[in-house]
């Protein structure tokens, strides 16, 4: 496999074992000088400010959507550890009674809740101990469903074939662990994030045509675990923090108001555009006609890549603005 193995993801790097990482994100916050600047391309004149404190706000800065990003990334990296682990297991490996799925898949969007209870078993440990995972399916090669836990997820389901999901199509094409980009579920209505790991028959994923392919465990993160993680953190007031996926799309806000604006973009700031290139930094940008110190850090999970953003004011002037860097 390309990928890192789930034994291999479990020993993430531990960051500072002498501090939590709400005790390391007071220590090295600075409260930011009230200052105005006005720029002309990439030359900044600075009034009532030293650039020192610009210079230490940044570097602060960018450790902390570091320490962010690394947290952030555990969980999904751990969730992909879990389902990959499941996806070797002997029960989940065997073959899906498709016979019976024909039977059911127009009343029960799947087979019956009682039916290949081996597999659903596993599913539903992998649920209860990780809950950063919301719900698993397994999802046959053509794309039909095969079952889904919890069973109330199926019972909801409004499509009986997921064919059309880019995180399916990724599994698929890759042979190994993709994680999609942000969806609407049509079983929970929920924006969530699918992890999608592919099932074999054996251990070698070289496998002839598709031949051993027996499904895709398709993983749905419950992204409102991961936006109360991030309100969790001690943010200083005024400050923001923003985690949002290379289609522009918000899936974590570290003010709660603001969660909730499902149409707030950021595709129009440069700092989210370096940030998608894989660049970290800082810029000053306008957001929501606000001057701020916009700092960038790119979180980067499995195949994909996210933006996460630290914003805070630093004046009302009208005239401030700052070009490319």
């Amino acid at each position: 496999m390309n990928l890192k193995s789930y034994s291999e993801r479990s020993t993430l790097v531990t960051i500072l074992s002498f501090f939590t990482l709400t005790t390391l994100l007071i220590l090295i916050t600075v409260p930011y000088n009230d200052f105005s600047i006005s720029a002309n391309n990439t030359l900044i004149n600075l009034t009532d400010f030293n650039l020192n404190n610009l210079t230490t706000s940044n570097n602060n800065n960018l450790l902390i959507l570091k320490i962010l990003a690394y947290s952030l990334e555990s969980k999904l990296q751990g969730a992909a550890s879990m389902l990959e682990f499941a996806s070797n297991m002997p029960e989940m490996k065997s073959m899906p009674n498709t016979k019976l799925l024909n039977t059911t898949m127009d009343s029960l969007h799947g087979i019956p809740s009682d039916s290949d209870i081996q597999k659903r078993i596993i599913a539903q440990k992998v649920i209860s101990y990780y809950p950063v995972i919301a719900g698993i399916s397994f999802i046959l090669p053509n794309g039909d469903t095969y079952f889904m836990e919890p069973y109330s997820l199926q019972s909801n389901q409004t499509k009986n074939n997921l064919g059309f999901r880019e995180y399916f199509k990724g599994a698929r094409a890759s042979n190994d662990t993709y994680l999609g980009d942000i969806i609407t579920s049509t079983s929970s209505g929920l924006k969530r994030a699918i992890i999608a790991v592919p099932v074999f028959a054996n251990s070698d994923s070289n496998f002839n045509e598709g031949s051993n392919l027996t499904g895709i465990i398709a993983g749905s993160i419950n992204l409102d675990m991961l936006n109360k993680e991030l309100q969790s953190y001690n943010i200083p007031q005024g400050q923001r923090v923003v985690l949002v996926d290379s289609n522009d799309t918000k899936i974590a806000d570290s003010e709660i108001r603001n969660f909730v604006d499902d149409n707030e973009s950021f595709s129009n700031l440069k700092s989210y555009r370096n940030a998608i290139e894989g660049k970290s930094g800082s810029l000053l940008e306008k957001v929501n006609q606000e001057m701020m110190l916009v700092s960038y850090y790119p979180m980067d999970t499995l195949q994909n890549r996210w933006a996460i953003l630290l914003m805070h004011p630093i004046g009302n002037s009208s005239n401030n603005f700052i070009g490319d860097n």
